[in-house]
């Protein structure tokens, strides 16, 4: 059973069943559509929350009404949805089969509603890592949004796990991640490709010269936190070269490092255009080292059931047509991971 007390008189919704042959296309005799958009919204809403109560706070409905709509959806479909975890609602393996349909039908309705409403077109809904975030975001929202001045932009920044979960949970309509993680329910699209810096303040004893591997692997570390794709880049750059790092500081921004290698003692790994400014004021040096250059990929990332309007499709053409893109590419490239 749901859980969620279902009233002891059942609640039906209204359902219609022709009789009548289509007379324009001869076709057979059809039953009325039950569900509605109203049970999707509730139903999606409480897969996302986890309960009925923060749902009905979602869609702006009472936590009755929320619950009756939910049963009302259930026993349309037949099924059950959700399993009771303590408090929470968990879907199941029903749900989980109807979540991406339902929130691909809300989309639709969505870019429907905005249709006609010029003024207020449907809002671009965004995440990204800090680098892309921080760095190559700002420019491209800006010369989008000139294009589109009616449209609402929703940008949220975290590291590259947090931005994977948003993607895969419908929280944003396009991902723009740093490192190789991904999610079965997702399609990575190559984007651009950036490059890893070593960079110390200029008092540090290793930029006196050319530093060798082992001086690096005894060197004390600023990195970015687990989870973080500039992380994974980092290690996955520097250990097989060097064999082991000695991470003493874990910081959640890129900033934050910065500001901590100024000081002195610790060598930071950071994307190069998040150090461009401070290696062209002399705040920060880039160490020089026998190491091969280090660069990765850059990637887009959408859900493989949502259905992307107009305005999402706008902003990735704007993207990968924009300078910075490798020669030739105007669409991404997909390659379902996971």
């Amino acid at each position: 059973m749901l859980g969620i007390g279902r009233a002891k008189k059942k609640l039906t919704i209204a359902t219609i069943v022709s009789g009548k042959t289509d007379q324009t296309t001869g076709g057979p005799s059809s039953q009325r559509l039950r569900v509605n958009l109203r049970q999707l919204e509730v139903f999606a809403a409480t897969a996302r929350a986890g309960t009925v109560r923060a749902a009905a706070d979602h869609v702006s409905r009472s936590q009755s009404a929320a619950s009756a709509t939910l049963v009302e959806l259930e026993d349309t479909l037949g099924v059950q949805l959700f399993d009771r975890v303590g408090r929470r609602l968990l879907l199941n393996e029903n749900g989980r089969a109807l979540l991406p349909k339902a929130m691909s039908l809300l989309d639709r309705a969505a870019e429907l509603q905005h249709l006609f409403a010029a003024e207020h077109d449907a809002p671009l809904r965004l995440a990204a890592s800090l680098t892309i975030g921080e760095c190559l975001l700002p420019d491209l929202l800006a010369d989008w949004k000139s294009a589109h001045p009616a449209s609402p932009v929703q940008l949220m920044i975290g590291n590259t796990s947090e931005v994977i979960a948003a993607v895969a949970g419908f929280d944003v309509d396009i991902g723009f991640v740093e490192g190789r993680q991904t999610h079965p329910q997702l399609i990575v699209h190559a984007w651009r490709s950036d490059e890893l810096v070593i960079i110390a303040a200029p008092t540090h004893p290793l930029t006196r010269g050319t530093a060798s591997a082992r001086q690096l692997g005894e060197a004390t570390w600023a990195l970015r936190e687990r989870g973080s794709g500039t992380r994974e880049a980092v290690e996955r750059w520097l250990l097989e070269h060097m064999g082991s790092l000695r991470v003493e500081f874990e910081l959640g921004s890129p900033e934050a490092i910065k500001r901590l290698v100024v000081v002195g003692g610790a060598l930071g790994c950071l994307p190069r255009e998040v150090v461009a400014r401070e290696l062209e004021q002399g705040v920060l040096v880039e160490l020089a080292t026998r190491l091969p250059r280090a660069t990765r990929r850059l990637a887009i990332v959408t859900h493989r059931d949502k259905h992307l309007g107009r305005g999402a499709e706008d902003f990735l053409r704007h993207c990968t047509s924009s300078p910075g893109m490798p020669a030739g590419a105007h669409r991404p490239r997909a390659t379902a991971r996971g």
